[in-house]
C-alpha cells in the first residue's frame, strides 16, 4: 500500500479513535457500564489497528 493511503487510513482511524474516547467519557458520566464495555472494546479494536500502521 502506498505512503499517502496508509497514512489517510491512519488519520481517519485517529480521529475514529478520539471520537470513541468522547463516547467513552460520557458514557462514564451517565453511569452506562454496559456501554462503557462495548466503547472500550471498540476503543481497543482501533488502537489494535492503528499498531498496524506504526
Amino acid at each position: 500500500m502506498n505512503a499517502p493511503i496508509r497514512q489517510s487510513q491512519a488519520d481517519i482511524l485517529n480521529r475514529l479513535y478520539d471520537m470513541k474516547q468522547k463516547q467513552l467519557a460520557q458514557a462514564l458520566q451517565q453511569g452506562n457500564s454496559l456501554r462503557c464495555q462495548v466503547l472500550e472494546a471498540e476503543a481497543e479494536a482501533i488502537s489494535a489497528a492503528l499498531k498496524m500502521f506504526q
